[in-house]
């Protein structure tokens, strides 16, 4: 689903044949490439503003990877990409590695959203989890192996689980908040690349559970069973509003996009990124995700001035 104010502004600004200057009349013919990398989370929302700005400036190439969080900051780091996508923030080696690159960046968060915590459609015992439960489950050499070594009273039939793997911000994110530390998680899980691989495991295994971004539930609820999480005052459903307003904790988080500060001397890339905070809130919803109040918008618009006349 598009904007339609979105797309009739791209269609005039296109008409007009560029991108005007802030504070000027001039109109800029903007080109070049401008390459991302990074979260699979992040992925949808960049994709969507970049298909919008590619209306505006079709002579401008767009390039986005969904390597995950940490592949994405390990090229960010390097100097390989222009900006990152990131479903967490990024971590002191990373920014170690941007250092000894001499690779100055900001970062801007964009959206928010929750992680999803799924069973198969036939799953007719299990509604709701806690995050003790959770942590039990999941944590480094757990014990758990069939339902009922969770609640005596589910089934004796093993449990098989889909997640993240190492490269996914939302396998940092989700170890750090629920095991209590970033990367310790049991190993025996089916782990992937692709959220579609867990779709598709547990929407045919009865016994299969799994956790991933919100969006990539509500793209199959019609396969998948969303489960509540509980951490202490009653179980919560993610949900836009829930993830929005903070009840569905701990597994509510903020999305970013990283930026390399030399990237920004290039026209396209500081047209992009400022493209890109003006129409977050919009595209972010259209795609699934939680938009971030304006006047956080603002605030990352007032940062990324701020930041370029450093």
């Amino acid at each position: 689903m598009k904007s339609n104010l979105l797309l009739i502004t791209a269609l005039i600004l296109a008409a007009c044949g560029g991108t005007q200057n802030a504070g000027t009349e001039e109109s800029v013919e903007l080109s070049g490439t401008i390459i991302m990398d990074g979260s699979s989370t992040v992925y949808p929302i960049s994709e969507a503003v970049a298909e919008e700005f590619r209306m505006i400036n079709p002579d401008v190439k767009v390039t986005i990877g969904s390597s995950g969080s940490g592949a994405g900051f390990k090229k960010f780091g390097r100097g390989e990409s222009d900006i990152a996508n990131a479903s967490r923030a990024i971590k002191d080696e990373e920014k170690t590695a941007c250092t000894e690159n001499s690779i100055e960046f900001l970062e801007l968060r964009i959206a928010l959203d929750g992680i999803a915590i799924v069973v198969n459609k036939e799953n007719t015992w299990m509604s709701t989890i806690t995050t003790e439960e959770l942590k039990k489950l999941w944590e480094p050499n757990s014990t758990i192996k069939k339902w009922s070594d969770l609640r005596p009273e589910w089934p004796a039939e093993e449990i098989h689980l889909y997640g993240p793997n190492t490269a996914h911000g939302t396998y940092d994110f989700f170890t750090e908040e629920i095991v209590g530390e970033a990367g310790a998680s049991r190993p025996d899980y089916n782990a992937v690349s692709d959220y579609n691989v867990a779709v598709q495991g547990i929407s045919t295994d009865k016994n299969a559970l799994g956790y991933f971004g919100l969006s990539y539930y509500n793209e199959n609820k019609d396969k998948l069973k969303l489960i509540g999480v509980d951490s202490g005052t009653g179980a919560i459903l993610p949900s836009l509003e829930t993830v929005g307003n903070g009840t569905y904790s701990p597994l509510a988080r903020p999305l970013f996009i990283y930026v390399n500060k030399k990237a920004l001397d290039r026209a396209e890339v500081l047209a992009f990124v400022k493209f890109y905070i003006e129409n977050a809130a919009v595209l972010s919803e259209e795609v699934g995700y939680i938009a971030l109040t304006q006047a956080e918008y603002d605030e990352a618009m007032s940062q990324l001035d701020a930041f370029g006349k450093k």
